[in-house]
Order: C-alpha cells, then structure tokens, then sequence
C-alpha cells in the first residue's frame, strides 16, 4: 500500500514541478527557445527510442536463437519504453528521467537490480516477488494404514 502512496503523490507532485521549471526556464531564455528545447529533447528521445528499441530486439532474437533466456532484454524492453514515455511528455525532469532509461549501461544495472531483487527463480519458473527465505523440514513420509 506504502507503494501505491507513493507513486500517487509522484503523479501529484511531478506536473507542478514541470511546469514550475518550464516557467523558470522560459523567464531566463524565452518562450521559444523553451518550447524548442521541449520538442528537441521530445525528437531525439523518439530516435533514441527507436534505436534503443531495435537493439534490445535484435539481443532479445539473438538470445533466442541461441537458446538462452533473454532476461535482460525481457526487462529492457519495459525500461525503454517508459523513458520514451517520459521523453515524450513535455517537462526537463521527465526529459532526464526518460534519457536515464535509455542509457543502454543504466538501463543494464536497472535490469540486474529488478532481476536480482524482484524475480525468483524456483524449478525453472520465473515469479515475480522478493525472494522469500523459506523455513524446509527434511524428513520422510510413510503412510500407516
């Protein structure tokens, strides 16, 4: 629940900020040049997602291929898109949170975090969840009639 809180206060709190800073932005530069820089940063972004798109597809292809689990590409996939969101959404920290997705060596770590803190590997299935540790008794079993 603390999670949810959370991320509904960002959703809150992150339009006033954006817009607090594009006004800034703007008294100091200008309104063209801010709203330039909005759409500059919104294009490269989608060539950027583009480019990032493609490669993690063709590792993702590649590890199939092989016969391998593409894990890191599987959690790539969702990082690349959120940043082309944030990208596209008008505002400098979104802009900066967005760019920090598409870092392939930031994506990368993001990934290695969410697959060792979030995914859990038990007889060869994947769950999602923190990994629990688990009380086991050994013993034997024998049914007496």
């Amino acid at each position: 629940m603390k999670g949810f809180q959370s991320i509904f206060l960002l959703v809150l709190i992150i339009p006033f900020v954006e817009i607090y800073l594009l006004l800034k932005v703007g008294g100091i530069i200008g309104a063209f040049p801010t709203i330039f820089l909005v759409v500059f940063t919104a294009v490269l972004g989608t060539w950027l997602l583009r480019q990032q798109g493609f490669a993690t597809f063709q590792r993702l292809q590649s590890n199939l291929a092989q016969g391998t689990i593409p894990a890191y590409e599987m959690i790539e996939g969702p990082i690349i898109l959120v940043g082309g969101i944030l990208l596209l959404t008008p505002g400098f920290i979104t802009d900066v949170l967005g760019f920090a997705c598409l870092i392939p060596q930031l994506r990368r770590r993001i990934a290695q975090y969410v697959i060792e803190n979030f995914i859990v590997q038990t007889e060869g299935h994947f769950k999602w969840g923190k990994p629990k540790e688990r009380d086991a008794l050994e013993g034997e079993f024998r049914k007496e009639d």
